[in-house]
């Protein structure tokens, strides 16, 4: 039990006192770059999938 408390003690400290948190200016930046990469992926595999089926559909006509 013992170490266990030592070891919840130890964490909270580096929580507090060691780790670099973000700034909210910094963190809504990176979430608005976040979102705006997978905007753009999202895009690029939408326009593979039209093209894909197109090319499809010349290959297999119905």
């Amino acid at each position: 039990m013992k170490k266990i408390i030592t070891y919840l003690k130890e964490t909270y400290d580096e929580l507090v006192h060691k780790v670099s948190w973000p700034t909210y200016s910094q963190l809504s930046g990176n979430a608005v770059a976040v979102l705006t990469a997978s905007l753009l992926i999202a895009l690029v595999v939408f326009v593979m999938d039209i093209c894909f089926e197109n090319v499809m559909k010349i290959v297999y006509p119905h």
